[in-house]
Formats: C-alpha cells, structure tokens, sequence
C-alpha cells in the first residue's frame, strides 16, 4: 500500500476513477430506467467534474477523518481483512453522501422535490452499490493496479 505522499495520490486517483466512473455509469442507469451500452459513454460527461472532486474531496477532506475512525475502530489483533473491510466502509460512509450531495447540486432536478430530500435519497440508493462495489471490485482492482504500478519497489 501507499508508503508516500506521491504513492498515496497514485492509489486515490485510481480508486477514485475505479468508484467514481461505476458509480456514475449506476446513477445514468437509475435516472434513463436500466443499463444500456450507451451508459458508458454516457459516464465520461460527468467524470470529468467528478473524478477531480473525488480525488480533491478524499486527500483533502475525508482522509483524517477515516483514519482518526479506523485508529478508533481498529485494534492490533485484527486480522487484516477485517481492517481492511472497516477502513473501506468508514470510507463508503464518508464519500458516498459527500460525492451524492455534490451529484445532486450539479446533475439532479431538486427544484420541485427540494435539495435534501433528492440528496437523502441519491445517497440511500447509493450506499449500498458504494459499499459492494468497493469492497468486492474497486477495491481489489484499486490494490492490483497500484501493486503493479509500484511492484519494483516492492521487490527491492
């Protein structure tokens, strides 16, 4: 994992495209009634603005405070899986309503319905996508794509 500043901004900019890009390409699909192959092309309209906020919004805002929560939450004698599954929740639990609110201001139509109740919502329908999607694919993916970037370093 990250031992650096420069490798730390190397993992959020891939965990934030590998979460960012399917969880756009998830809420197009919500908004147009099911997934299509256009969805795809779809998602790179709004990546641009979302993946620099998602990289901007987690070195800057949310890094502290998931790992202040994991010391808080971790002990010495848990097995890494188990650190790793709380250190990425408490991620999922910090992100997902910050990038849904800023999804909702930029992409949403909350004029009528008003701004909290499509942000509570966008984030409720969120969440649980967030979470599966980061624990079982962006993750792993996220891990085995920095593993290799930085492997040499790794084997010396």
């Amino acid at each position: 994992m990250p031992q650096n500043k420069f490798e730390n901004f190397i993992f959020t900019v891939i965990m934030a495209f590998l979460m960012v890009y399917a969880m756009i390409c998830y809420n197009i699909a919500l908004n147009i009634g099911g997934m299509r192959d256009a969805v795809f092309r779809m998602a790179f309209g709004e990546l641009r603005i979302m993946w620099p906020s998602a990289i901007i919004l987690e070195m800057f805002v949310m890094e502290r405070p998931v790992m202040a929560l994991t010391g808080r939450a971790v002990t010495k004698e848990m097995p890494f899986f188990l650190v790793l599954l709380i250190r990425c929740s408490l991620t999922v639990c910090l992100m997902c309503p910050a990038m849904s609110f800023i999804a909702t201001l930029l992409f949403k139509e909350y004029h009528e319905a008003g701004l909290v109740s499509v942000w509570l919502q966008t984030a409720a329908l969120n969440f649980p996508m967030a979470l599966g999607w980061q624990i079982f694919f962006a993750g792993p993916a996220g891990r085995w794509i920095f593993r290799i970037l930085f492997r040499k370093k790794a084997d010396a």
